[in-house]
């Protein structure tokens, strides 16, 4: 059996940074809800149950924690665009997507969101 790309799914990572171009927004951090989608071929993974093997969402995870928390941002493009090279940089990606909602954005509105998503050849 031929298996399809697996996908890997990080739902509703919700962190806090600057983003912004208000007095505002650059003086406080804001909340912001990232969803990533990565899909890479994983039939090595499947047949060895080895770590090594599968791509590490835990270390991606970890990657954009940290691009988050430790940068400022006044665009929510530049934002997502930062979190998608991160999302796909490893040579198994074959498609990424990264979605970020700021919450409270508009009034009336839940949220703001920008999608930014990848196709490697």
């Amino acid at each position: 059996m031929k298996l399809n790309p697996a996908t890997i799914r990080v739902k509703n990572l919700r962190l806090r940074t600057y983003i912004g171009i208000k007095q505002e927004e650059i003086d406080n951090k804001q909340d912001v809800v990232i969803n990533v989608t990565i899909r890479y071929l994983a039939e090595q993974a499947t047949n060895s149950d080895e770590m090594q093997d599968a791509l590490n969402y835990r270390t991606i995870t970890k990657r954009i924690i940290q691009l988050v928390e430790n940068n400022r941002f006044s665009l929510l493009e530049k934002l997502t665009s930062d979190v998608l090279a991160i999302a796909s940089e490893h040579p198994w990606v074959i498609f990424a997507e990264a979605e970020v909602d700021k919450p409270h954005a508009l009034r009336f509105a839940d949220s703001v969101s920008l999608c930014l998503s990848c196709t490697k050849e």
